[in-house]
């Protein structure tokens, strides 16, 4: 059934205008994009504890599309390793976990397959994991966006009604300007900037306590600042992190208590303030 559905894939590449009704997905009220410059800077990351956070702490229902169909992470992060369902009316089922509910090819490959896909292919999947898949009500879709300002981000951009964008990056300032690309690219398609969020912002060791630079300090707070935009958080480097993605555990489920998980907290507390700001513009 899974093969059969996904052979159709690729057929139709598609540039055209859409009504506001056709942007949006049924069900869906809003649907953001974990967007970064350039790959490395934990978008993917932030994704996953940004959804699990918005449907654990704040009790919403939430959704969360892997989009970077290059590198899918989401079935790691989020410990699935199964196959979706498919409906009788060949819409994908997605699979939840920590009250999330996800889609990813990651799903839909073996794990070391490797994706060598030309473009055309890339925006047919894309189309077919946003439209035909059985979302259900959602009050927040989190769309893990590919790295970069290409095709993939464009396209998505123009096809789906995007209530805003989150823009990830490290303190450094080769980040940064990648970053500011990313920005631009959104805003040039009219999509809202909801923030940047600074990853990476410093290391505290374990023993003393001292915080250590890394990459900088306060660079996304700068970029914001003079881009006129919110920095809707600062999430440090801790080893807990890295640990709990690769057991498929998010922190802000692994240890919902810790420093960094209110740090992820204070995001999607920014991230629900700014839906509801724009809403009322």
């Amino acid at each position: 059934m899974i093969f059969s559905f996904w052979q159709r894939l690729g057929d139709v590449r598609s540039y055209s205008v859409l009504s506001n009704d056709q942007l949006r997905i049924n069900g869906v009220k809003d649907v953001i994009a974990v967007a970064s410059g350039k790959g490395g800077v934990g978008k993917s990351t932030t994704a996953v504890n940004l959804a699990v956070a918005l449907a654990n702490k704040f009790q919403l229902k939430v959704g969360l599309l892997d989009a970077d169909v290059y590198g899918p992470s989401v079935p790691t992060m989020m410990n699935i390793h199964q196959k979706p369902e498919v409906s009788t009316d060949m819409k994908m089922i997605p699979i939840e976990n920590y009250k999330v509910k996800c889609m990813s090819m990651g799903f839909l490959v073996d794990k070391d397959a490797p994706i060598v896909w030309r473009g055309p292919m890339v925006m047919s999947a894309l189309q077919k994991m946003l439209r035909e898949v059985d979302w259900g009500g959602l009050d927040i879709l989190v769309v893990d966006m590919p790295p970069g300002t290409g095709d993939a981000q464009l396209t998505m951009s123009q096809k789906l009604q995007l209530s805003g964008a989150l823009i990830v990056s490290t303190p450094q300032d080769v980040a940064l300007i990648d970053a500011r690309r990313g920005v631009r690219m959104f805003s040039k398609v009219q999509v809202p900037i909801l923030g940047l969020i600074e990853n990476m912002s410093c290391f505290k060791c374990p023993h003393c306590g001292e915080p250590s630079f890394i990459f900088g300090v306060g660079g996304a707070r700068k970029t914001a600042a003079e881009m006129g935009l919110q920095l809707v958080g600062e999430i440090p480097i801790e080893v807990d992190i890295r640990k709990s993605c690769d057991q498929g555990i998010p922190i802000v489920v692994s240890a919902p208590d810790s420093l960094v998980s209110k740090a992820y907290h204070d995001v999607a507390q920014n991230v629900v303030t700014r839906l509801e700001e724009l809403a009322k513009e």
